[in-house]
């Protein structure tokens, strides 16, 4: 591939420290300067556990199995004064590819100084060609870190070189954010046409979930509000919205941005994210009636919520021991042809034995196979405690012997009491079969289910039987 030469010479700030550089004068954010930043974000190429005042970056001792060379590099960056980096790396002797480098920076966010001077190292052995991914790297090591002027500088030699992108501002608005500066990160927003990426949709919608991540969904929608006269918002917009509502529990503010959602775009089938966010709020704040109602009228609308939506629901209703809740929104679910998988069968028929539905719980154990959810040990293990509890002592016996035939596994509680009902309804060879199957599978049972047992072998004069 080839890559245009980049010039270097203008990528200025100074290693001072380790950690920083010597800053340049701040000036206003028109194209060609470098504003004030704060910053601790994500990136895509950074796992980062943002903490307001210090954060937590990944690096190359997360990952053990880095081939030699790019371990050895980033102990070199990580572990040399910055003063030192550059003959340290000369004297490696390593060659380095376009991908050993943003590697290298990929897994170097805890050291930003040494970081640039490996960047700059790196792109000698590259003729100045590095690749637009380790620029936005750069950019986004220097901005995590807290050092925005040296950001913006590269920011500027990016848009002189013609590579600067949404990609580069997408890692700009969410350090201002994450710095508590959203108003920076809007102002920056305002000057993108100036540094060659437009104003549209794309990019407030990057500036938009930016802002919703770090829980400051009002602050988004006021700025939603103000432009929407000249950036006209799409289902991601607010998808993006509804999802920052959801985080934040505010069911009052969702269904207002729900409502405007339709009033401005419709009813879109594809708006699936949106939907599913929106419903999940309003579940998991017990308006059930509320969610159902809608599911009512999206399908009307030919619309539908996701499988995330579902097994959300379903899970929590699960936990709240809610069938009557839980019901209505399979009901839908099935109406809409979206199918259950495995985990969702299992929240289900729980719920219907909990509440003595058995009818129901083995009509859908009978199909879930055909969904392509085939029962696991949960599911037999539901059923069969149910079953041993109300003492159906012939359909615990059957779904017993089909899950040994399918190699699922009772849990140490279900096999107590499975050998004391066998033993009392007077079916010791069933008793039998359930310790031997403790045995084959190494679960463990309690002494006293073990004397149980011998014991009521002996009254049936089949001791032998339990050695």
């Amino acid at each position: 591939m080839s890559v245009r030469k980049r010039d270097f010479s203008s990528f200025k700030g100074e290693v001072s420290r380790r950690d920083g550089y010597t800053k340049s004068p701040t000036s206003s954010l028109a194209a060609g300067s470098s504003p004030p930043i704060d910053h601790a974000g994500r990136f895509p190429s950074a796992t980062l556990t943002r903490q307001r005042k210090k954060p937590v970056f990944s690096s190359y001792l997360d990952l053990p199995d880095l081939s030699l060379k790019i371990k050895q590099l980033c102990q070199i960056v990580a572990n040399t004064p910055t003063s030192r980096v550059e003959p340290a790396l000369d004297e490696s002797g390593h060659m380095v590819t376009h991908e050993d480098a943003e590697e290298v920076l990929k897994l170097s966010y805890g050291f930003p100084g040494a970081a640039v001077k490996f960047f700059r190292w790196a792109g000698r052995q590259l003729d100045n060609r590095h690749s637009p991914y380790a620029w936005n790297l750069i950019v986004d090591i220097l901005g995590k870190n807290r050092l925005f002027d040296a950001m913006w500088d590269s920011v500027k030699t990016m848009r002189r070189e013609g590579i600067s992108s949404l990609a580069t501002f997408a890692s700009v608005f969410s350090s201002y954010v994450l710095a508590d500066r959203v108003n920076e990160a809007i102002k920056t927003f305002e000057v993108l046409d100036q540094y060659g990426v437009l104003q549209d949709v794309m990019s407030l919608n990057s500036l938009l979930s930016a802002i919703c991540r770090d829980g400051q969904t009002s602050e988004a929608d006021e700025f939603l509000k103000k432009v929407m006269d000249r950036i006209r918002p799409d289902a991601d917009s607010y998808a993006i919205l509804l999802e920052g509502r959801e985080n934040e529990g505010n069911v009052i503010k969702a269904r207002t941005t729900f409502r405007a959602m339709i009033s401005q775009i419709g009813w879109d089938p594809f708006n699936v994210p949106a939907y599913d966010s929106f419903l999940t709020l309003l579940v998991k704040d017990s308006l059930i009636n509320e969610a159902v109602g809608l599911l009512n009228v999206m399908r009307n609308n030919n619309c539908s919520p996701g499988l995330k939506f579902f097994k959300t629901a379903l899970d929590v209703l699960s936990n709240k021991g809610d069938l009557p809740a839980a019901l209505p929104i399979w009901k839908v679910m099935v109406a809409s042809r979206i199918m259950p998988d495995l985990a969702m069968y299992n929240s289900i028929i729980g719920l219907l034995c909990h509440s003595h539905e058995m009818e129901l719980a083995f009509s859908l154990f009978d199909e879930m196979v055909y969904h392509g959810a085939y029962p696991d040990s949960q599911t037999y293990n539901i059923l069969f405690q149910t079953l041993v509890k109300n003492r159906k002592v012939h359909d615990a016996a059957c779904i017993f012997h089909e899950m040994v035939k399918n190699e699922s596994q009772l849990s140490p509680r279900n096999c107590e009491m499975g050998i004391k009902l066998f033993l009392d309804e007077s079916h010791p060879d069933m008793a039998i079969n359930i310790w031997k199957h403790a045995v084959q599978w190494n679960i463990t049972i309690r002494d006293e289910s073990a004397n149980v047992l011998v014991s009521g072998l002996r009254e049936q004069s089949r001791l032998p039987e339990a050695c």
